[in-house]
């Protein structure tokens, strides 16, 4: 497609007109247009224009200077934009998509809301959300320049240049405020670009937003009973509402977990990032600021279970990048491989014919992905990387045969190339994976028992270290520590092995089933939600340091921090189950998901 001509224009606006200044409505899709095609001095002739469709051409910039002052609806779904400033030359515009620009990010979503005041949807869905998330960035990166400001005036000597000064406080806020996680780091620095300048532009008077931030709510009842951690609920988010209503309190919670720090030389760092998934969506949410980066959503699915991972990716123009990837199943069977960054579906692997309970990926090979099904059957795929139009397509390399349905997944710590745990309505049962071995189609090596009784069901499974096993299940109001070289020196030629118990964890008594356990390996820390909301915690260090033999008596929690009762429709919402407790690497954060669509974000101070 060559320059636009007043002769196309004519052709496909509406209403039909021989007159560009009468067009109200141009569709310009599907037309391979180039960014340099899009002709301000002639596309300015349409003064009247309130729709422009874009959609589906090649653009990767739009022209700063257009001049479709009554522009109210655009659309530039799938093209290659990678900059959305051009946007604030419309003032007026109330809908806009986006979709299917590959380059495009969170912080690119964040920015079209601040410079379009008048939006209201974006992408086909409601834009408020979005407006409320900016505005309380806002007024937290306001709070944090002012406050540097006053920092770095009160440094200044009397006979420093005042002009000279003011360009040292824009670079060294730009620098030194932070705030929110890495995915927004884009948006928050051009931020804290505009208010310093507006700041050092008033001498210091003109930013009325620097009040001091709103204190969340405290736990009441909890400070004396966890002396060794100081956790406060920090965020109480109904982000998986059916239809985004605000009266749902019943949609279920199921999986949630921290996206790694994938930066290389970054030693200690960790992610405050984390996916949630419940009902018929997937919500990435930032930990320190309560914002949902991304929500993705599927009519009639129920997701039960996320987990991520990383791939390099090389672009159309030869770029070596990495992407984070969110792997999310459920209900269909379905697994949807997510590029969280960019907001969009990426894959969608058939895996099983009956609902996925649980996934996770290889700690070793990056592209290795279980599914875990109630087809009785856990697959092992290559999900491989995307190509140049950004899909995986996904391969099969093992099945696992289980005789019940498998709940969690586990590779060994010390030897996951080798060995899967999982899990299971029947017990735990271990399976052979290495892939050298010719069968592709494996039954149960070995299970495992935690009582003269087998076939308990057994719904939490996590590796303390590289050595010691968290389950649960096998006992009523316990939790299992359990060693697994021990117990596999003993197994010999068995099938049935019965686990080397370290040491047994009191937990509630409830007879009620599916409340999944995690660790926090870093920490030594065991965590576990129960049937009245509350979250328990165990620093296990001691007990693994201890010399045999072990008490025989279950080990009280360290701590349990009890439901904070926030208030929900005008009224205190006093009890609930919590599903799923995960925290990140550094215990900083910690994520409890409910059976009453609320997730809960504990900070460690």
């Amino acid at each position: 497609m060559g320059p636009l001509s007043p002769r196309l224009l004519m052709e496909r606006g509406r209403p039909k007109s021989d007159r560009l200044g009468k067009i109200r409505s141009l569709d310009l899709s599907g037309l391979k247009l180039l960014s340099e095609h899009l002709d301000p001095k002639l596309l300015s002739r349409l003064k009247q224009l309130q729709e422009l469709d874009l959609s589906n051409n090649q653009l990767e910039t739009l022209p700063a200077n257009l001049g479709l002052s009554h522009l109210r609806i655009l659309r530039c779904a799938n093209n290659q934009l990678g900059d959305i400033s051009a946007l604030c030359q419309f003032p007026q515009l109330e809908e806009l998509s986006l979709e299917g620009n590959p380059f495009l990010t969170v912080s690119d979503s964040l920015k079209v809301s601040f410079l379009l005041p008048k939006l209201r949807k974006v992408n086909g869905k409601d834009a408020s959300s979005t407006c409320s998330q900016v505005e309380n960035l806002n007024r937290e990166l306001t709070s944090r320049v002012t406050a540097h400001w006053e920092k770095f005036m009160a440094s200044l000597s009397p006979e420093e240049e005042a002009k000279k000064a003011h360009v040292d406080f824009v670079r060294s806020a730009v620098r030194d405020v932070r705030y929110g996680p890495e995915s927004l780091s884009e948006f928050t620095q051009w931020r804290v670009r505009m208010i310093s300048e507006e700041l050092v532009a008033s001498g210091g008077t003109q930013v009325h937003e620097a009040d001091i931030p709103e204190r969340s709510p405290k736990a009441t009842d909890a400070q004396e009973s966890r002396p060794a951690l100081n956790m406060e609920p920090l965020h109480f988010l109904q982000c998986h509402s059916k239809n985004n209503s605000p009266q749902d309190l019943e949609t279920q919670l199921w999986a949630c977990a921290f996206e790694p720090a994938w930066e290389e030389g970054h030693a200690g760092a960790t992610s405050q990032t984390v996916a949630t998934c419940g009902g018929e969506a997937v919500c990435v949410i930032d930990c320190q600021t309560g914002i949902v980066l991304h929500k993705y959503k599927v009519p009639g699915e129920e997701f039960f279970s996320v987990a991520w991972t990383a791939v390099m990716v090389v672009t159309q123009a030869g770029h070596k990048k990495r992407w984070s990837v969110l792997a999310a199943a459920g209900l269909r069977g379905q697994v949807r491989l997510l590029h969280v960054r960019a907001g969009f579906c990426c894959g969608v692997i058939r895996a099983h014919k009956r609902a996925i309970a649980t996934l996770c990926f290889s700690p070793t090979h990056e592209t290795h992905l279980f599914t875990a099904s109630y087809d009785k059957r856990i697959i092992l795929w290559d999900i491989g990387v995307p190509n140049h139009d950004y899909e995986f397509q996904a391969s099969q390399l093992l099945t696992l045969d289980t005789t019940s349905t498998p709940l969690h997944l586990c590779p060994v710590a010390s030897c996951p190339d080798a060995y899967l745990l999982a899990g299971c309505e029947g017990g735990c049962c271990c399976w052979d994976v290495r892939l050298d071995q010719p069968q592709k189609r494996r039954v149960c090596e070995v299970e495992f028992v935690f009582s003269e009784a087998s076939g308990r069901r057994v719904d939490g499974l996590a590796f303390v270290n590289k050595d010691v096993v968290a389950s649960k299940g096998g006992g009523l109001g316990t939790i299992c520590l359990w060693s697994w070289s021990q117990t596999w020196v003993g197994r010999g030629s068995h099938s049935t092995v019965a686990v080397v118990v370290l040491a047994q964890l009191q937990w509630s008594s409830t007879e009620l089933a599916y409340f999944s356990l995690s660790t926090c390996p870093d920490e030594g820390l065991v965590l576990c939600g129960d049937e009245e909301g509350s979250v328990w915690i165990y620093d296990v260090r001691h007990i693994l340091t201890q010399q045999p033999p072990l008490p025989a008596a279950p080990q009280a929690p360290t701590q349990i921090l009890k439901w904070p009762q926030p208030r929900a429709l005008g009224q205190t919402v006093t009890k609930t189950m919590v599903n799923t407790v995960v925290a990140n690497p550094t215990f900083t954060y910690l994520t409890a998901l409910t059976d009453s669509n609320i997730v809960t974000i504990w900070k460690r101070h």
